[in-house]
């Protein structure tokens, strides 16, 4: 069994300032591609930003600048630190991860539940 448990999210002004955190435990040998994606009642879901295990990172054209991706091996974490906040990053927020099971070294894709991030004034 693996788990990916998302935390905080929560309400922030304009401008202000949140980080995200994804925890990835259980029947895991080992974790690659770790991805943070968002999705709002408007849009379709869509990926902002991807770490892989050595630490190369991509960004939505729409974020970059104001996130930043970053993980802790050790920890199979991965972290999403949002500055200069719009209302149009209001949305939940997914994490993701391709990693490789302890229990049969299968590769496979996990999704977490999500953590509510709303941007208004």
């Amino acid at each position: 069994q693996v788990q990916l448990v998302e935390s905080g999210g929560g309400w922030v002004q304009p401008g202000g300032s949140l980080r995200l955190s994804c925890a990835a435990s259980g029947d895991i040998y080992t974790v690659y591609t770790m991805n943070w994606y968002r999705q709002s009642p408007e849009k379709q879901r869509e990926l902002v930003a991807s770490i892989t295990s050595i630490g190369n990172t991509n960004y939505a054209d729409s974020v970059k600048g104001r996130f930043t991706i970053s993980r802790d091996n050790a920890k199979n974490t991965v972290y999403l630190q949002m500055n200069s906040l719009k209302p149009e990053d209001t949305a939940v927020y997914y994490c993701n991860a391709d990693l490789m099971r302890y229990s049969d070294f299968e590769v496979a894709h996990y999704w977490g539940q999500g953590t509510q991030v709303t941007v208004s004034s």
